[in-house]
């Protein structure tokens, strides 16, 4: 099938576009569990059931979804798929690796097919992935093909005057259900619905028609199918006690009806024992799941972020005009006032959690899905890689999710390409044939930590060091002890590799995590160990609109700073402070820490007082203190991010209002950390320096840059 051959999408249906795209994400999430379930039984006598009935239902319902918006390489590329899973469900075929293996990529090219359309990209070559499908089936399968003309035509489905579906579209609890319906007395009915324009304007359509099927008796099955020349139709199993003259009229509507025959006499009864009775629980599950859930848009619950922040914001300026009342009002007013404006502001924080929550999804599907792009990556059979998930149902902010898929994607590709050793390696290193690869979850207060560790082969910094020399990404004279080796891996157009291949080699990748990790306001740090492995942590805000901030002055400046890049305050005397250098440094718990005063950064006029406050913010080497002249206390901000270049400024991620009308301005802690903040930070005390500043090289390796 050519690209030019993909039917356009009906200028009726993009309204409902964003539902066909959910509604595949869906299945195609539920797919990729049911895949990793099946994985183990490759070359195996025995298949789950359950997983391939539900595996089954997913392709099948994608099939539909793409019929009906005309995505053609989607719905032909789906049937192929349904097609070899019918045939491992009628025991005609065994279930092998390459089945497994087919399986995966077709969900994989799927996916793809899909965003294509969405971006309204170039269509996916489906040909290889069908093809491979057609060496999967057996003969009878391919000769049935071949004779209705190759390709089937529509996706294959029956024309209009076979009404029936094959017995294997239903799974085992309905196909229980007609059973024990017909022997009840009650008579089941396929029912097929064409709908046509003639009809719409008679007000009859798929909805009406399900709806008096469910006044007759009860719905056990609904598909959608194309039928030949490409128009849509709709089909329904129910079940009634109503005679066939309750459907007189109905060929008027539209509608085709068949008896489903009773069960042949000997023929065994659906099992309900064992493995069926997971098969219907399994199904039970999957259908019960979305009758308490409604499909919200990202856009909806920005607009209800945005609405709470409103409030926040109000109840900010009535907290600020309560106070200019405190002594106008008499004490029992003034305690009844208080009393509200505490119940008000716990009802807004209550909100915003409600609200924050609705947006909170697992982090399994991002990690499900590093599942199967290992597997593209250890096609070399001296590599073997396992990958352990762990705090895989750590909820994050939706956004965040979709955010994260490309920098895991790269941290774990880098992982196997450049961290895994050979077999052989690893066996004369004292490790395990097989490497590692653990990806981690978990939250920190209002941060989500994300972790990808391998106990592959380290990072050795002088390497990296000479790499980026020789792409002139650094300075000649730099040394390791005093560059950032994540700095230099994250250079743009860095790479090991002087030959591209399927996993490295163009000099990209880093850079992504980077600039994609600093876009969500979080921070990248790296652990590595020559021989021991590596270690990527990134952290995350929980929210990203609204947040616990610390207020402080600095001159006559108010800033705040998320609570989260906080790591601790502290207050100092300034004959504490040493210079090193030319630059300021004060021992905290006996390690030297660079301190970095704001008032100079910004240019402000910095008050004399006997007592200074830092702030902690950074890791380990990266850990600065930043000094202000006054604490004014923790707040709930809402973050208006400042997006304009023209107004954007170095150190400075956005701005918010506290209540009293003014503006105050939210510090970038990242980029005074890792930009402006290395311009006065301490290096490395030389062996001449007095022993309590040598000290300080606790805190100086150039790599281990994250907490361990």
């Amino acid at each position: 099938m050519s690209d030019s051959e993909s039917a356009k999408p009906d200028p009726a249906l993009p309204p409902y576009l964003d539902e066909f795209f959910a509604e595949c994400d869906e299945h195609l999430t539920s797919a990729r569990h049911c895949l990793l379930a099946l994985e183990p039984s490759g070359n195996q006598p025995h298949v789950d059931r359950a997983v391939l009935e539900e595996l089954f239902r997913d392709f099948h319902s994608v099939k539909g979804l793409a019929a009906m918006v005309g995505l053609r390489p989607a719905e032909e590329l789906a049937h192929q798929m349904e097609s070899y899973l019918g045939a491992l469900r009628q025991n005609r075929i065994p279930f092998s690796n390459q089945g497994f293996a087919a399986l995966a990529d077709g969900v994989r090219i799927l996916e793809q097919v899909i965003g294509a359309h969405r971006t309204h990209a170039a269509p996916v070559d489906i040909r290889s992935a069908v093809a491979e499908f057609a060496d999967l089936l057996p003969a009878a399968t391919a000769d049935r093909a071949a004779a209705a003309g190759g390709a089937p035509a529509s996706a294959g489905v029956a024309p209009l005057a076979d009404v029936r579906a094959p017995e294997n579209e239903l799974n085992a609890e309905q196909q229980a259900r007609v059973a024990a319906a017909i022997h009840g007395g009650q008579t089941a009915w396929w029912v097929t619905f064409t709908p046509s324009a003639a009809l719409a304007e008679r007000a009859i359509n798929v909805n009406t028609v399900r709806k008096n099927l469910k006044d007759l008796g009860e719905l056990l099955f609904s598909a959608p199918q194309v039928l030949a020349g490409g128009q849509i139709a709709f089909r329904f199993l129910f079940t009634t006690t109503a005679g066939e003259a309750a459907f007189a009229g109905w060929q008027q509507d539209g509608l085709s009806y068949t008896p489903v025959s009773a069960p042949a006499p000997g023929t065994p009864a659906p099992p309900t024992a064992g493995s069926s009775r997971a098969a219907m629980s399994a199904s039970s599950t999957k259908q019960a799941g979305p009758a308490n859930v409604v499909r919200v848009g990202l856009g909806r619950l920005d607009e209800l972020m945005r609405m709470v922040g409103e409030l926040v914001t109000t109840r900010a300026k009535f907290d600020e005009n309560l106070k200019q009342l405190a002594d106008q009002l008499p004490a029992a007013q003034w305690r009844t006032l208080q009393e509200n404006n505490g119940a008000f502001d716990r009802q807004i924080r209550d909100l915003r959690e409600a609200i924050m929550r609705t947006r909170l999804v697992p982090i399994r599907d991002a990690f499900v899905r590093m599942q199967f792009v290992l597997r593209d990556f250890t096609s070399d059979p001296h590599t073997s890689v396992q990958l352990q998930l762990v705090g895989e149902e750590t909820e994050v902010d939706k956004l965040i999710v979709e955010r994260i898929m490309d920098p895991l994607l790269h941290l774990v590709r880098n992982a196997v390409s450049h961290g895994i050793e050979p077999a052989a390696q690893r066996l004369a290193a004292g490790k395990p044939p097989a490497g590692r690869v653990v990806l981690r979850a978990r939250t920190n207060g209002q941060t989500v930590v994300i972790e990808v560790e391998d106990d592959g082969r380290g990072i050795d910094a002088q390497q990296i060091l000479a790499r980026a020399k020789t792409l002139g990404l650094v300075d000649e004279a730099a040394q390791p002890e005093t560059t950032n080796i994540l700095d230099a891996l994250c250079e743009p157009g860095f790479s090991t590799r002087d030959v591209v291949d399927r996993t490295s080699g163009r000099g990209v990748g880093m850079d992504v995590v980077k600039n994609v990790v600093e876009a969500l306001g979080g921070s990248l740090s790296l652990w590595t160990q020559v021989g021991q492995g590596t270690r990527f942590t990134i952290q995350l805000p929980l929210m990203l609109s609204i947040a616990d901030a610390l207020v402080f002055e600095v001159g006559d400046q108010t800033f705040a700073l998320p609570q989260s890049f906080v790591q601790e305050v502290f207050q100092f005397e300034p004959d504490t402070v040493m210079l090193l250098e030319s630059n300021e440094i004060v021992y905290r718990r006996g390690v030297a820490l660079p301190l970095l005063r704001l008032a100079s950064l910004f240019g402000l006029a910095s008050r004399t007082s006997a007592a200074s406050y830092a702030l902690i913010v950074g890791d380990a080497q990266d850990a600065i203190g930043l000094v202000v002249d006054r604490l004014l206390g923790l707040r709930e901000i809402v973050i208006h991010p400042l997006d304009d270049p023209l107004v954007r400024v170095l150190g400075i991620a956005g701005a918010t209002e506290l209540g009293n009308g003014r503006i105050v301005l939210i510090l970038d802690a990242l980029s005074v950390v890792r930009g402006l903040g290395h311009r006065h930070s301490a290096p490395k005390p030389k062996p001449t320096e007095p022993a309590r500043d040598r000290s300080s090289r606790a805190a100086a390796s150039p790599v281990s840059a994250s907490h361990e």
